[in-house]
């Protein structure tokens, strides 16, 4: 049997591979010297406890624990997918909740979970890219939550000086340790409730260029190249 259906069948591998994955993200952290660009909308809308939606490319979910204010609650949108789960017991280590779906398939259920918690000014986080692409291009999921929960987007990323930039379908950056890192947060995006379609659309395309531009914006800082968005034309994710 392969590695990764034993992983699969076995709940104590896992958790090991979970605990592990928490334990690599605390360590890449603490070796490394880390700055934050332009992170005041967060901490306003945490010191009054406002509730928003983080965004942020699922290629740079690694390290975006260690951008949140660990005192203040979160649920994050993570696939029903197995890979998914494995990233749900991960982040779990930091206090990080999660609402199993998508925005996309069958994600009525965690559409009404995730407006609770917000509705309730609690925090929620999705990656507008995810689960499985296209790469850096925002489904209309997002811009639908914030809509309805009548609260701001705000998009994040992280970069890093040492990293490994992996062949997955987003191009996923694994932070290495010993590294300069830094974040860099956008400036929040605004949903009215009475958008029709074609706003909806044009800010679904706004929460996908705010997202590029950081991204682009925090690999410059660190001296690298970003990744490409996918194409265009690339069929959206189910």
């Amino acid at each position: 049997m392969g590695l990764a259906k034993r992983i699969g069948k076995s709940e104590a591998l896992r958790g090991l591979l979970c605990w592990l994955g928490s334990l690599y993200i605390r360590v890449v952290y603490l070796t490394g010297r880390w700055e934050v660009v332009n992170g005041a909308h967060a901490d306003a809308l945490w010191d009054q406890g406002k509730p928003f939606i983080l965004a942020f490319w699922h290629g740079r979910i690694l390290m975006m624990p260690k951008s949140w204010r660990s005192s203040v609650p979160i649920h994050m949108l993570i696939s029903q997918h197995r890979d998914g789960q494995l990233i749900a017991r991960t982040v779990s280590h930091f206090g990080i909740h999660t609402v199993a779906g998508s925005t996309t398939r069958g994600g009525s259920a965690a559409l009404r979970a995730m407006l609770k918690f917000l509705k309730g000014g609690q925090c929620v986080g999705i990656t507008p890219d995810g689960p499985k692409g296209p790469r850096m291009r925002a489904s209309a999921g997002i811009v639908n939550v914030a809509k309805l929960a009548g609260v701001p987007i705000l998009p994040a990323t992280f970069s890093t000086s040492r990293r490994r930039v992996l062949g997955s379908w987003d191009r996923f950056a694994l932070a290495l340790p010993f590294s300069r890192g830094v974040f860099v947060w956008g400036d929040p995006i605004l949903v009215p409730r009475e958008s029709d379609e074609t706003a909806l659309d044009s800010l679904r395309l706004k929460v996908e260029a705010s997202l590029n531009a950081i991204t682009r914006g925090a690999d410059s800082r660190m001296g690298l190249e970003t990744p490409d968005p996918a194409p265009e034309a690339a069929e959206e994710a189910a």
